[in-house]
């Protein structure tokens, strides 16, 4: 068990999100930096899938009410266990009883907590994560609050400390031309890609709101209403991207100009408000060839921690 000694701002149970259900209208939700849950889970050898926190500001403390091997993630949140350091991207070792403390992010955005056995909160339609909007999902399908007690599934017998690397983040993001993209005048594709784009403080778990000159489109009219996933950067008629991200509705109506490859979409999870991004414009090749990259970092790590060489 887990107790909730002081929640933070928005501190939600998340996994990998919910897949298959975007037809019925249901959000994707999960973790904004999926990478840095997946490599919380594994530093304490669960499934990938396993649930785990997301955390975005502090301060948040939480006492582990059994022994527990946990890992942090994501941003580097000063986090200290009854007083002591705890580094992000290592698995670390807590009796019962013992408090971790984030103090807040002193680099990125988002941290997440992973314990072994996972946070066992009810499985709804294929997932664990928190679907704010809809509420359901996480814990009560809502963020966390003082006094909150999350389950923990079964302990791992785990015996020493590792570590592992995690990603840099930097301000390039690759992205694919998107469906309406040759509907923008050149000037305004030119400048999508040549001007930097302040994230706004409008942004949030659903979409970041981008800042920067006009983007013009040549077209007239409305488009009808169509499928958008995390990763569609809309621009409305205010001429503003807006990037979609894990909590977006499933359809819309604006024109997409581009969409983010799936390897560095995590990288707005990390980035608050007032940072300033470029596109970079990929093909698809670029886009496979960055996620084989991940793929081979990934079983890399399996490899170096857990010695698996089948």
């Amino acid at each position: 068990m887990l107790d909730i000694i002081r929640p933070g701002i928005q501190t939600t149970v998340q996994d990998l999100g919910r897949h298959g259900y975007r037809h019925l209208g249901v959000a994707q939700c999960g973790a904004m930096d999926g990478p840095a849950l997946w490599l919380a889970n594994r530093l304490v050898n669960n499934a990938a899938n396993l649930a785990g926190l997301e955390m975005v500001a502090g301060p948040i403390e939480i006492r582990f009410e059994r022994a527990a091997w946990f890992a942090l993630t994501g941003a580097d949140f000063a986090a200290t266990l009854d007083g002591q350091a705890v580094h992000s991207g290592w698995r670390n070792h807590s009796a019962v009883g013992q408090v971790l403390k984030l103090h807040g992010a002193k680099a990125g955005m988002r941290a997440y907590l992973a314990v072994d056995g996972g946070i066992a909160v009810a499985e709804i339609l294929g997932g664990r994560a928190t679907d704010i909007q809809a509420k359901f999902g996480g814990f009560k399908g809502r963020a966390l609050k003082a006094g909150d007690q999350l389950p923990l599934g079964p302990t791992s017998h785990l015996e020493r400390r590792i570590g592992a690397w995690q990603a840099e983040w930097s301000p390039q993001v690759r992205v694919l031309p998107g469906p309406e993209f040759e509907q923008f005048s050149p000037d305004a594709r030119a400048t999508f890609f040549e001007h930097a784009w302040t994230i706004s403080a409008q942004s949030n778990r659903m979409a970041y709101r981008l800042e920067g000159p006009v983007l013009t489109r040549n077209v007239s009219g409305e488009l009808l209403s169509h499928g958008v996933l995390p990763g569609v950067v809309q621009v409305p008629s205010n001429g503003q991207p807006i990037v979609l991200l894990a909590d977006s509705q499933t359809t819309g109506g604006y024109p997409r100009i581009a969409v983010v490859i799936e390897a560095d979409l995590w990288k707005f999870a990390q980035a608050p408000a007032g940072r300033k991004i470029h596109f970079v414009e990929t093909d698809l090749d670029g886009a496979c060839a960055a996620r084989e990259e991940w793929r081979h970092n990934r079983y890399r790590f399996e490899l170096s921690a857990y010695g698996n060489h089948g």
